[in-house]
């Protein structure tokens, strides 16, 4: 991948100072480019969102749009991709301790609805493996671009959690209904060439002119009226907040799957680097079964003792 434009060095802005996963680099005419490395880099080269990352990738955009010399933002990763998976550290955590779970499921909300909130506008470059956190923000953008050999892949259902935290509220509307639940119920890795082709990215390009063009695209966005740009954004996401009741059960469901026995699985089998046996545990084996006791039977009969009276009463009524 092609380097990007000339910095001014390594978070050494101080109004950024604090962040330790992801170096911040001024350009000019208000470009901000956001590296995802740090310390949330594994030894394979890519940034793993550990519980440092998961929280910085989550607040850097309340910063962003308080910044004022700021117009625009770039995100990217650094080294072999543009980010991996969550730490699996930071999943067993969350699968045993209930405040790291509640800590996680607020970052998570914060995450997507920072980036749709943010008033600047974000564009993301993508090559490699885009999964995890960093995704979220990848796909979130304002503009994505891929390189054509990217991989996307969205893969909680092969960790044995709900696919919740960002794709229900955004995969449906980019690339229809039938496509997301196809690449989020399977967990199919989508390349970038492929994203582009379904619109679950903005565009894809080769590797090399990945940078160029994501910076180009940045450059023409802090060169353009900044109150039609940024209003059009807020206008635009409306579609998105309209989608937040889904988003918010979707990660519900993802968080109350960490208290169950498939993460365990999904974790060993990670670990291991074997596919998940998953199917020792199945809440929805068997018929449905209504509470034993009295006050079940109260109820139901209840229920349609008043149903029926309603009927009646409709009935003499009309």
């Amino acid at each position: 991948m092609s380097q990007a434009p000339h910095s001014n060095g390594h978070s050494n802005d101080p109004y950024y100072a604090h962040y330790q996963s992801l170096q911040l680099h001024r350009h000019p005419h208000g470009v901000l480019e956001v590296v995802m490395s740090g310390e949330g880099a594994n030894k394979s080269g890519l940034a793993t969102a550990n519980a440092r990352m998961h929280f910085e990738l989550a607040e850097i955009w309340r910063d962003i749009d308080r910044d004022p010399d700021t117009r625009v933002a770039i995100i990217r990763g650094e080294g072999k991709g543009f980010s991996a998976g969550g730490d699996l550290q930071l999943v067993e955590d969350m699968a045993t301790d209930f405040d790291v779970r509640a800590r996680v499921w607020r970052e998570a909300r914060d995450l997507v609805y920072n980036v749709i909130n943010c008033s600047k506008p974000v564009v993301s470059a993508m090559h490699g493996p885009a999964v995890g956190a960093g995704l979220v923000a990848g796909l979130l953008a304002d503009i994505s671009i891929a390189a054509k050999t990217a991989r996307i892949i969205d893969g909680h259902t092969r960790l044995g959690v709900a696919a919740g935290d960002h794709a229900a509220i955004v995969w449906p509307l980019l690339c229809g209904m039938a496509k997301a639940k196809y690449y989020l119920m399977l967990c199919e890795p989508v390349s970038g060439e492929e994203a582009e082709r379904i619109g679950l990215v903005s565009l894809a390009v080769d590797e090399n002119d990945l940078l160029p063009k994501a910076f180009e695209v940045a450059q023409k966005l802090a060169n353009g009226s900044q109150t039609a740009i940024r209003w059009t954004k807020y206008a635009l996401n409306n579609w998105l907040r309209s989608a937040g009741p889904a988003f918010d059960t979707s990660l519900a469901l993802e968080f109350m799957g960490f208290a169950g026995p498939d993460v365990r699985e999904g974790v060993n089998s990670l670990r291991e680097r074997r596919a998940p046996a998953f199917g020792a545990s199945d809440p929805w084996r068997g018929q449905p079964q209504a509470p034993s006791g009295n006050g079940a039977n109260n109820d139901t009969n209840g229920s349609a003792n008043n149903g029926a009276n309603n009927g009646e009463a409709g009935k003499e009524r009309s």
